[in-house]
């Protein structure tokens, strides 16, 4: 496999610094870290709602917004634990965010249409982040392989990748191909065996610091907190940068 599909040559290297060795490989989460899933979520959250919360002002829709992207991901928890469906995790945080502004979201024929609208409005918004494709230029050009290993399944990823243009992104490892979540290592391990690395010589970098840079880190990978927000995290001592772009200077 070549290069430039992101994954099997490993001629090239990173030099990362004192202490660290070499880097050969480089793994990335998805969601908000190579894809913008906040602005997709918060948009197609908009879109469908608008009829349900008439003449919400803008402090309002960030609030939503908000309850529906950081304050409600127990349901995605109890997804991953098997308990709920994708859909009924989504409705469930659905049903929150509208709650707390006083409406209710009725079983039956509402909640579908709402649950399947958002759905596919969301799939339009999905885009790249712009740091991403100068980043995974860079990476063909040094002949370092990269993949990507997510907390969701294969497909629905698969097809998330490739709606922002990133299809060279060829190795993807999701829940359901290991059938383990981070932070076990086993699905980090299993993207360091898919680009033909060894897991002290490939960074993990992505927007969770628990679950990337230290469930990473614990695995045994060079783990990078992806810290976009600059999120005060006083007590973390591991590897940080605030865009992607900073790691091409390891690339200079």
């Amino acid at each position: 496999m070549d290069t430039a599909t992101g994954a099997g040559n490993t001629s090239g290297n990173i030099t990362l610094g004192a202490g660290t060795g070499v880097v050969r490989g480089v793994l990335f989460d998805i969601d908000d870290t190579l894809v913008d899933l906040e602005f997709s979520m918060t948009s197609a959250l908009r879109d469908v709602s608008e009829h349900l919360l008439p003449g919400l002002d803008e402090a309002g829709w960030e609030k939503f917004g908000r309850i529906f992207t950081h304050e409600t991901t127990h349901f995605y928890d109890r997804y991953l634990a098997g308990e709920i469906t994708f859909n009924e995790q989504r409705l469930l945080r659905g049903r929150a965010a509208l709650g707390y502004f006083g409406v209710e979201l009725a079983d039956g024929e509402q909640a579908h249409h709402w649950v399947s609208s958002y759905a596919s409005r969301q799939h339009g918004y999905i885009r790249a982040f712009d740091d991403v494709g100068p980043l995974l230029d860079a990476l063909d050009a040094a002949g370092i392989p990269y993949g990507a290993v997510s907390n969701n399944v294969h497909d629905y990823q698969r097809v998330k990748l490739d709606a922002a243009g990133l299809d060279r992104i060829a190795v993807l490892v999701g829940t359901d191909t290991v059938g383990v979540a981070k932070p076990d290592p086993a699905i980090y391990l299993e993207g360091v065996r898919r680009i033909g690395t060894g897991p002290g010589q490939t960074l993990y970098v992505g927007d969770n610091r628990l679950l990337d840079a230290e469930g990473s880190t614990a695995a045994g990978l060079l783990g990078v907190w992806l810290n976009r927000g600059g999120e005060p995290a006083p007590d973390f001592r591991g590897r940080e940068v605030g865009s992607l772009l900073e790691l091409l200077e390891l690339l200079a």
